[in-house]
């Protein structure tokens, strides 16, 4: 085969977003813990497992689990583009669903303050937008693959929560040809009709690309779908089963350009 394009999702592959979630949080959960003495982590669980609660309510979540938007990014999202009626309901939805996740969070814990919860629920987004992190190998295999490949990025998400971390990344964009956000298309991966689109903006089939992605079910599956080879960057380890079979699975993407490099020769 002759590889001349690299998809890339964006999320926990190029940008390290789950530890902007992670220290936002940690952040948050100090400030009620010097306002009331709760304990950090248990605040953090139970914040975390009372926001997916609330989360799967709604009306909406049928479509957020199909664009790939999750209850933590709807804890500071503002959701206010997008064509789909359903953006407009979340961008409504989203400023109770904070507070009702940060004081039932507190009060599953014992501490009934309300007003604490409306100020947790502000300083959560302030923290998860001032923390912004790539991979530090993500501009070194970036430069590599550029002068040789098209490249792609394919994000779940809403258009403008994936604008805005690209936006706090600005050094990222112009590295890549074309950007499909699954919010803006109207689906999410794995769905072969984004996966399609994405190619057509490129240019290029499936049996001339690869994609590069943190997530079976996601990035991997839509790939297999799709005829495209798949790349599970997997740096955590994890122990998959046979449900999903990535084509290939590294580590750091700082293996990623030798294994395009072998699928060329």
């Amino acid at each position: 085969m002759s590889v001349k394009a690299v998809l890339f999702d964006l999320d926990d592959t190029l940008l390290w977003d789950d530890r902007s979630v992670s220290e936002a949080f940690k952040d948050t959960c100090r400030f009620a813990a010097e306002a009331t003495g709760v304990n950090e982590e248990e605040l953090e669980a139970s914040v975390r497992r009372e926001a997916r609660a609330i989360y799967e309510t709604y009306e909406t979540f049928g479509f957020t689990q199909m664009i790939g938007i999750n209850p933590f990014e709807a804890l500071w999202g503002k959701f206010e583009r997008g064509e789909h009626p359903m953006f407009r309901k979340l961008q409504q939805l989203a400023p109770e669903y904070r507070v009702h996740a940060w004081t039932q969070g507190l009060a599953a814990l014992g501490v009934n303050n309300p007003g604490l919860g409306q100020q947790l629920a502000d300083i959560f987004p302030a923290k998860r937008r001032s923390l912004k992190y790539v991979y530090e190998e993500t501009f070194a295999v970036l430069d590599e693959l550029k002068e040789s490949y098209k490249l792609l990025l394919l994000t779940n998400g809403s258009p403008d929560l994936q604008q805005e971390k690209l936006d706090g990344m600005p050094d990222l964009i112009p590295y890549f040809d074309s950007i499909v956000i699954s919010g803006s298309f109207g689906e999410g991966k794995p769905s072969t009709k984004l996966f399609a689109h994405a190619l057509e903006q490129i240019g290029v089939t499936a049996d001339e690309c690869i994609m590069v992605g943190d997530k079976l079910t996601t990035d991997i599956l839509g790939a297999n779908r799709a005829g495209i080879i798949s790349v599970w960057i997997n740096r955590h380890n994890a122990v998959r089963n046979d449900d999903i079979i990535p084509s290939y699975e590294i580590t750091s993407l700082s293996e990623l350009s030798d294994l395009v490099h072998k699928l060329n020769s």
